[in-house]
Order: structure tokens, then C-alpha cells, then sequence
């Protein structure tokens, strides 16, 4: 079972993107992503500052079945990153919608996002 929030966007690899502003989101993965990788063991996050571009890699998580990059569906600058996911990267795997990873402001740019409807529809392909 794919569990969607109704108040976040998504991106074709996984990642979930909520609004805060018109110029600030905050990123993290999926359940669908976080079920797909199995219990996850360590999280490797940007610093604040960095630049973030999409469709690129800012960092990567590690499963006990391997590592995984996570990639930005937005392009903008890291204003916050979540620290207690570097000491405790379990609480993807409880929460993955309340387990943002980073949060990017002065947005220039994104990849196409999907509403919950698309998504749960193109995880259901992807299943199969």
C-alpha cells in the first residue's frame, strides 16, 4: 500500500516536495521510496548554503539492500537541513512525510511535479 499526503507534489523518482511559500519548499522521499529500499542506516545531506539544482543529486541514503542517490526536483539555495535525520535516519521509514530531508529557498527552477492522484497512479505502474 502507497500511503499520499493530498498537500504535497511529487517528483517521477520519488521525492516529495511541499510548499512553504511561493519560493521555499521542503524535499524528502516518498513511502513509496523509503518502502522500496528497506530499512534505511545512514543519510548523507547537503549543508546549508549549498546550491541544490534539479534533476541532480544533493545527497544519498543507505539501505541494508544499498545506497541511493536523492535527487532535487527544485533548484534553489539549502536553507535548512533536518539534523536529527543524520543521527536517526529510521524516521524515514516511520514517517517519511513528516521526515523532510532538506528545505530550499529562492527556488529558480523545477522538475515536473506531480499532483497525489498522478503519483498514485504512476506508482502503481511502477509496482508492476
Amino acid at each position: 500500500m502507497n500511503k499520499i499526503l493530498e498537500n504535497i507534489f511529487f517528483a517521477e523518482t520519488h521525492e516529495w516536495v511541499e510548499f512553504i511559500s511561493d519560493t521555499a519548499v521542503r524535499v524528502g522521499i516518498s513511502f513509496f521510496a523509503q518502502h522500496e529500499l528497506g530499512d534505511l542506516v545512514f543519510i548523507n545531506l547537503p549543508e546549508v548554503g549549498d546550491t541544490v539544482t534539479a534533476g541532480v543529486a544533493f545527497g544519498d541514503v543507505e539501505s541494508v539492500k544499498a545506497v541511493s542517490d536523492i535527487l532535487s526536483p527544485v533548484t534553489g539555495i539549502v536553507s535548512a537541513i533536518n539534523e536529527d535525520l543524520l543521527n536517526s535516519p529510521e524516521k524515514i521509514n516511520k514517517d517519511p512525510y513528516g521526515s523532510w530531508f532538506i528545505e530550499v529557498e529562492g527556488i529558480t527552477g523545477k522538475s515536473a511535479l506531480m499532483s497525489p492522484a498522478e503519483y498514485e497512479v504512476f506508482c502503481e505502474k511502477e509496482a508492476h
